[in-house]
């Protein structure tokens, strides 16, 4: 039988470990190997290719089953709740940046005219906004 460390104590030193290495985390990302766009942007193939074999034998939906309800509603009451509000305040720039085209686009539509409550003309107005933002997503090559 193979001798192997226990399993707690395996567990702890991983979270005291990570707990210890935020500065070579940091240092790791300002100063990487090769550059995170160069490397993702090489990786696409080996993506698709990890992704539809993943589909393919049905491992995403076997994995949240294995999670199960009780598993998600915990980890997002409890971190999922606490990262939120940081990740939205750090996200604002980008945002506005990412939305900015849309936003200028809505804003450049000529509406028909707006017609009475359930009127098949008022569903015109909801085309003509969802043609333009697809206008700037297809010229922004999204």
């Amino acid at each position: 039988m193979a001798a192997i460390k226990d399993l707690t104590k395996s567990a702890q030193k991983l979270v005291t470990n990570a707990g210890n290495a935020t500065q070579a985390y940091s240092d790791g990302v300002q100063n990487p190997r090769r550059p995170w766009a160069e490397a993702a942007a090489a990786a696409e193939e080996a993506y698709k290719q990890g992704v539809t074999a993943a589909a393919s034998a049905g491992r995403f939906g076997r994995g949240v089953r294995k999670a199960g309800d009780a598993k998600q509603k915990t980890r997002a009451a409890t971190l999922g709740a606490q990262r939120y509000p940081a990740g939205v305040a750090s996200a604002a720039q980008a945002y506005q940046e990412g939305f900015a085209p849309y936003h200028a686009g809505i804003g450049s539509v000529t509406l028909p005219p707006r017609g009475p409550k359930g009127s098949p003309s008022n569903i015109q107005r909801v085309t003509a906004i969802a043609t333009r933002l697809r206008q700037i997503k297809e010229a922004a090559g999204k």
